[in-house]
């Protein structure tokens, strides 16, 4: 079932939305996107004249109440976004009652799921390495299935619009769709959105394609890294990983970060880039700092030959050009993590160089994909966010879907 072709008239809909927004130290929120994103959905349940159960979890309590994750610090935000009252559900395993009372376009937003171990389903309290852990595991599955069968019981739809979680196997973004039927489960509008821009990138690829992986590890890349070497024309390897790759060739990189346990990884990656012919595009000069700060004196330098007591910070105005030139004539486009320590003010020319080459091959018809928390951090610096084809909420469960995996919260819903 799709959410356009339901009707939610006389409808109670549980929706679980991602709403783990920043607050500051007085509970208010500093960043409001997530909630803005869910609003089509929900706004939707709402107007066809259904009750609304949104769910969602903050932080990470490992499953014990916290009140600075309590969810009650948002409700105000998004009965204003809304432009309804919400109820608030102090307990979300005992709100039964405040469900069952709601009235169609009534809204109630339940309390923190993850202030219960059940919704992430990991046992608590004992080490993967203790003989008991297994039984604990299947017992911690067991009362998963009732905590989503309790969330299930307060509606008569469950609609999963939460991205950002989409590659979890929790109660509420997978188990919970296995207590509706096919007609009553479904993605929301930012789910099935998402969704699409995965598929423009990995099924309706326009060339060339080209990758822009930035960020500090290869690590934590290398699955993605991989499964695009068979899919782009150009991969181009940006930010902190760069001195891995320069220190593998056995460039000098000062105190530039790198993984010492992954040099042999990157010249296979180089490798193998050229077997599949693909074009490896690796910055060769940089912005130094002499500390690792905004106030940092700076020069620039050979990404081989950083000297002792300085690190690269930035790409430099040679490696700017090449990117924004290998960008710019590019029809498919995705772009995850930095091209330095953008978070500095005077570190943001690489980052900005590639935005920039990202929104000129956009206008000229490219289709754009910008994900994961720092590369979304960047466009919304620049104010480029509306320039670029699609600006996805979820990082890892965007990763993990350009890896090729299945993710369990869209697989739950549409089989």
């Amino acid at each position: 079932m799709t959410i356009d072709k339901f009707n939610f008239n006389g409808k109670k809909a549980i929706v679980r939305v991602d709403f783990n927004v920043p607050l500051d130290e007085n509970g208010n929120i500093t960043d409001d996107t997530r909630i803005r994103g869910a609003l089509p959905t929900l706004k939707k349940v709402l107007s066809d004249g259904g009750s609304l159960i949104i769910m969602s979890h903050m932080g990470k309590p490992k499953g014990k109440v916290n009140p600075k994750l309590s969810l009650s610090q948002i409700k105000d935000a998004v009965a204003k976004a809304l432009g309804a009252d919400v109820e608030f559900a102090p307990d979300c395993m005992a709100a039964g009652d405040m469900a069952a009372a709601l009235k169609p376009g009534q809204v109630l937003l339940l309390e923190n799921l993850r202030f219960y171990p059940e919704e992430e389903g990991k046992p608590v309290g004992i080490d993967k390495a203790d003989p008991g852990y297994d039984a604990a595991k299947k017992e911690m599955k067991e009362r998963q299935k009732d905590f989503a069968k309790k969330l299930a019981s307060y509606a008569d739809v469950y609609v999963n619009d939460a991205f950002g979680t989409a590659h979890r196997r929790h109660a509420s973004t997978a188990v919970i769709a296995d207590y509706f039927d096919a007609d009553h489960k479904m993605l929301g509008y930012l789910m099935e959105k998402e969704v699409k821009a995965v598929d423009n990138i990995l099924k309706d690829i326009k060339r060339p394609f080209t990758a822009i992986m930035g960020g500090s590890k290869v690590s934590t890349k290398i699955g993605i890294i991989e499964n695009l070497m068979d899919k782009v024309d150009n991969l181009i390897l940006c930010g902190g990983m760069t001195y891995t790759f320069a220190k593998a060739q056995g460039g000098k990189i000062g105190n530039s970060i790198c993984e010492d346990d992954k040099l042999d990884l990157a010249l296979d990656i180089m490798k193998k880039a050229k077997e599949k012919g693909v074009n490896l595009v690796l910055g060769n000069d940089c912005v130094a700092g002499d500390a690792f700060s905004n106030d940092a004196h700076t020069k620039v330098c050979s990404t081989m030959d950083v000297p002792e007591g300085w690190e690269g910070m930035d790409a430099g105005p040679e490696t700017r050009k090449l990117f924004a030139d290998t960008i710019r004539g590019s029809k498919t486009i995705l772009w995850n993590g930095p091209a330095g320590v953008f978070e500095f003010d005077n570190f943001t020319a690489g980052s900005r160089a590639i935005a920039d080459a990202v929104v000129e091959a956009t206008k000229d018809g490219a289709f754009s994909l910008v994900g994961g928390g720092d590369s979304v951090a960047c466009v919304n610096k620049f104010g480029l966010a509306d320039e670029v084809s699609y600006v996805s909420t979820g990082g890892g469960a965007l990763l993990e879907a350009i890896e090729g995996k299945v993710l369990p919260g869209v697989a739950a819903v549409q089989g």
